[in-house]
């Protein structure tokens, strides 16, 4: 079936105190690596306020420069900097959220998200418009047997 993302994700609203976190677990876009590449150690944790909260299973976008393709799968719970689109799975009976960040760890999503972004010199990734993205996606027990494939070691 298809569907828009907006059906399927909503964005974090949640917030964590910067007390909480650190350089492991602190993602903004200068630790994610381009191309799909995952993430590395934060150079730069804020010590003060409050950071968007993301946890386990969540995936991140790089809202800012989206043509570096910077998309992660977190693996952890953590805060992350308000440049980072943070996507919450919203039933989980509908999709997996790693057969997700396989789908949209491509070249259309990110052209999409390219196209429908605003600025020139740092472009922005359109949050309405990025939920407007259309998806097909499997039933969850495809979804689940292609995650399997995919992560097979």
């Amino acid at each position: 079936m298809t569907y828009l993302l907006k059906d399927l994700v909503h964005y974090s609203n949640s917030k964590v105190n910067y007390d909480k976190l650190a350089d492991y677990n602190y993602i903004s876009t200068e630790n994610m690596l381009p191309n799909f590449g995952g993430i590395t150690k934060s150079s730069y944790v804020p010590k003060e306020g409050k950071s968007v909260s993301f946890n386990k299973g969540d995936i991140l976008l790089s809202n800012i420069r989206p043509y570096f393709k910077k998309l992660y799968y977190a693996k952890f719970d953590g805060g992350c900097s308000n440049d980072v689109l943070c996507f919450k799975i919203s039933d989980e009976k509908l999709v997996n959220g790693k057969y997700l960040y396989y789908a949209l760890s491509t070249n259309r999503f990110i052209d999409y998200v390219v196209s429908t972004s605003k600025g020139t010199k740092m472009p922005r990734g359109d949050k309405n418009a990025i939920m407007q993205y259309t998806i097909s996606i499997h039933d969850i027990k495809t979804q689940e047997h292609i995650v399997d494939i995919i992560t097979w070691k």
